[in-house]
């Protein structure tokens, strides 16, 4: 007798199927991504605070210093931070406090952690919008290790950068998800990510009108702009509160530097546009500062970068069957450098390697896209994509790592910046900073040479000329000058200067003056709370009156 064998199969929805690889592929690619974002940038864990911003940022902001609290919490929303409003990003370095208090390699790698979360989350964003996974997972790779990520990452105070592209690319997932399932609940996640966003960091001001860009591609929602428009008012309005309120924090800043006239900031713009892309291409000689030229910069280099920015943007737009990524990604570059590139001038830097941590993503996807799709026709297309994909991040990680290196500390940074740039006062003044005062004096005189008004390089130099141990250093007259100069321009009401200029007069024998000149600094120093500051200065008033000039023996001989 023969049985028959009954065989037993299980149905398989291929759709599933199809879907689970798919998300195993992306899973892959997340690891991928980790891996090396963190390849280049964990030996940043290693690296030291520096002494550009991160004072006045992390390791000298007695509210940051005290943690996380309730009344912390509320001074990061009601005050601003270094000139900032960006409460979001003050309470991450106020965890930091919590956590690791002075070790800066805590602080490090919470940024690494950051740029890591965002960099996996532009590509999830970049998939969900556009189907594509590995064009995402090369735009998402190039952005993770490019070597102009090196200053947004490696610098705990632009701690900023890197927590707004976190929420720049979730903002970008929420809208997606909001525009194939609209609903209530979807917008306001999507405004709830933004706002964070916002309070991250300002430039992110910009995001409403690249939500529209993204309509047309890869959304390709085709109903029109007129009827896109009204449902990003509230997220418009969200970015003119931001604009207000970041104004407002930073009067007093662009009040300093607005003396820059207006043609020379147009020109400085123009030239900066042009000067990222090819930084992109060729991303050397890469620094912490560089100097603003003012209106020393040729008005022909402005004009010939605008007359280019101009003409690319008239082609792209003007030449029929253009993709629709090309214009795309082009104006995705251009509007968010908008708040970064200078016109209304923040800061002293001409440019700056991480005003283009998100605008430069822009550049990334019209490439790739567009690489993709020149070589379509091509018989081994993948193959050769993925073996020239590996080999231009294999290139950029290896300079990305080279630039990390700059950056493990304070006199390595400076010292790279002076090696690659020209007339540059704020690097020697910082370098000098670092020096013992015999060593320090020529970089002092040096920035001062290039820039004659810079008041703290003034009064550091007074400092070291009025109070060295070593005769052969100090000059009590030019120190008196200095400090007088420095004390004159900055109101007469900051304490530090003041105790300067009395150090100065000490120094030439007028006791008398230096007296006076201390005891006004004495409830100045209070008024700031800088109660060492007003202890130092009574004790210096002692000296002066037995006839003591002040020595600072911490200079060495």
């Amino acid at each position: 007798m023969h049985l028959n064998r009954v065989r037993c199969f299980t149905a398989v929805d291929p759709s599933k199927t199809s879907r689970f690889r798919r998300n195993l592929t992306a899973a892959g690619i997340c690891i991928a991504l980790a891996a090396i974002t963190w390849t280049v940038f964990g030996r940043t864990v290693g690296h030291e605070f520096v002494n550009y911003d991160d004072p006045s940022y992390v390791t000298a902001e007695p509210n940051v210093a005290g943690g996380l609290s309730w009344p912390g919490v509320v001074w990061a929303f009601t005050k601003t931070h270094s000139g900032n409003w960006h409460p979001v990003t003050t309470l991450t370095h106020m965890l930091d406090w919590q956590l690791y208090g002075l070790n800066a390699a805590g602080h490090h790698r919470s940024n690494v952690l950051l740029h890591t979360a965002a960099v996996v989350f532009l590509f999830l964003a970049l998939r969900q919008m556009t189907g594509a996974a590995w064009r995402s997972a090369l735009v998402a790779a190039v952005f993770a290790i490019h070597p102009l990520r090196v200053e947004s990452v490696a610098w705990v105070a632009e701690r900023k950068d890197v927590l707004s592209g976190v929420f720049f690319a979730l903002t970008l997932a929420a809208y997606t998800r909001y525009v194939r399932k609209r609903s209530v609940t979807s917008y306001v996640v999507l405004a709830f990510a933004f706002a964070l966003g916002l309070m991250s960091k300002s430039t992110l001001v910009t995001l409403p009108f690249l939500l529209l860009l993204l309509d047309d591609w890869p959304l390709r929602r085709g109903v029109g702009i007129v009827r896109l428009f009204p449902e990003k008012i509230p997220l418009l309005l969200m970015s003119a509160a931001t604009c207000a309120v970041t104004y407002m924090a930073h009067a007093q800043t662009m009040s300093s530097v607005q003396t820059v006239p207006l043609l020379a900031r147009l020109t400085n713009a123009c030239v900066s546009v042009v000067t990222y892309v090819g930084q992109m291409f060729w991303p050397a000689r890469l620094a912490a500062f560089y100097p603003h030229a003012g209106d020393q910069l040729p008005l022909w280099q402005g004009v010939a970068a605008a007359a280019l920015i101009v003409m690319i943007t008239l082609a792209i737009v003007a030449i029929p069957r253009v993709p629709a990524y090309v214009p795309i990604g082009w104006l995705w570059y251009l509007g968010m450098l908008v708040p970064v590139i200078g016109i209304v001038q923040v800061g002293l830097p001409a440019r700056a390697d991480r005003y283009t941590y998100l605008p430069q993503i822009g550049l990334y996807v019209l490439i790739v896209w567009g690489i993709a799709d020149l070589t379509r026709r091509w018989r081994f297309q993948r193959q050769v994509m993925a073996i020239a994909g590996a080999g231009i991040v294999g290139l950029l990680a290896w300079g990305a790592v080279l630039q990390t290196g700059h950056w493990r500390n304070s006199e390595s940074l400076w010292r790279r910046a002076l090696a690659v740039t020209a007339n540059n006062a704020v690097a020697h003044t910082n370098l000098g900073n670092l020096l013992p005062g015999r060593d320090a004096v020529p970089h002092y005189e040096q920035a001062l040479a290039t820039e004659p008004g810079a008041t703290v390089t003034m009064n550091n130099l007074a400092w070291v000329l009025a109070t060295h141990p070593d005769l052969g250093v100090r000059n009590g007259p030019r120190a008196v000058e200095l400090a007088a100069n420095a004390a004159r321009m900055t109101g007469g009401s900051d304490p530090v200067y003041l105790r300067t200029l009395a150090a100065a007069y000490a120094e030439v024998g007028s006791f008398r003056d230096a007296v006076r000149i201390a005891t006004v600094a004495v409830p100045l120093a209070e008024a700031a709370g800088n109660e060492a500051l007003a202890f130092d200065l009574r004790n210096n008033i002692a000296g002066y009156e037995r006839g003591f000039p002040m020595r600072d023996s911490s200079m060495g001989e």
